[in-house]
């Protein structure tokens, strides 16, 4: 061993001699606003895009589809009526004619399109105004119709087919089921809590444990990411309790920080080995404090 390192292990073996053995404050850590927000951010966020999904997958994907139809059935309507024209020589009557005979083409899959629409679709009436078409200006003519009907004029780049469509379902079922979870967990821990006296230690799920029966404490993650983890075991059984600063009392230094005094009471009553990490040369450091 070095001498550096000798010289650690007995500041660290000194630090620990100079804690109180035994402490009767009582002390309890309930779930911190950094953790409650986190927490509601993920729930509407992911409630935001279940129904952002829910509405493309039933009815937002096929109504851009009737848009997108609808808005070739226009260009096709003004190349039909140019090429028809060509010398002046087509009449209002046999344009009419033609356009009440035409339909909007579609796919054949009809499920892409939405479920009330009518099928199969003529041209809209405004297609047929020979005096309206004659001007070859069909995008006024769409702009006016969409208008009218409430539809979005900016048609989308490419129909969605009913993979397309599938999928929003599918990502709005994942959606659905990780807003649950954010739910679940940010009503669980509203409810939960840390808690310390000078006998034992009651966990969030409401065990409580003597320190008699703690082994081990493990430090390491205390100081960059305000996590422990406290090892016990006795006659029932052995296991594990997470100390988590950051989601219960946190480190605010106006409210005292909890998590730290919640530790320090922890440490003065216990007995068993520490685990924590060596500043000086990021080593780990394993000190068992003396025997009372």
């Amino acid at each position: 061993m070095s001498l550096a390192c000798g010289l650690q292990y007995l500041a660290l073996a000194g630090s620990i001699m100079t804690i109180p053995m035994s402490s009767t404050e009582s002390i309890v850590c309930k779930p911190t606003p950094w953790f409650l927000l986190r927490a509601l951010v993920m729930l509407l966020m992911f409630g935001v895009f279940t129904v952002l999904f829910y509405i493309d997958g039933t009815t937002g994907y096929r109504k851009k589809n009737e848009v997108f139809y609808l808005n070739k059935a226009f260009q096709a309507a003004n190349e039909a009526f140019s090429k028809m024209n060509v010398g002046g020589a087509l009449t209002p009557d046999a344009w009419t004619a033609f356009a009440s005979k035409q339909e909007v083409s579609i796919p054949a899959d009809r499920s892409v399109m939405p479920v009330n629409l009518t099928l199969p679709m003529p041209w809209p009436a405004v297609l047929h105004d020979f005096e309206r078409m004659k001007s070859l200006e069909w995008n006024i003519l769409w702009r006016e119709y969409t208008r009218e009907r409430g539809l979005n004029a900016a048609p989308p780049e490419h129909p969605y087919d009913a993979g397309k469509i599938r999928e929003q379902m599918i990502v709005c079922v994942i959606c659905a089921v990780l807003s649950g979870t954010a739910g679940f967990f940010l009503v669980r821990t509203l409810r939960r809590s840390i808690s310390v006296d000078g006998q034992a230690i009651v966990a969030q799920d409401g065990r409580r444990v003597l320190f008699a029966d703690f082994k081990k404490l493990d430090l390491r993650k205390w100081e960059t990411k305000g996590i422990a983890f406290l090892h016990y075991g006795d006659a029932s059984g052995e296991g594990k309790i997470r100390v988590d600063g950051l989601t219960y009392g946190g480190f605010a230094q106006k409210d005292g920080e909890p998590a730290e005094r919640l530790m320090r009471q922890i440490r003065a009553n216990f007995s068993g080995e520490i685990i924590e990490y060596a500043a000086a040369e990021g080593t780990t450091a394993e000190v068992t404090p003396p025997a009372a």
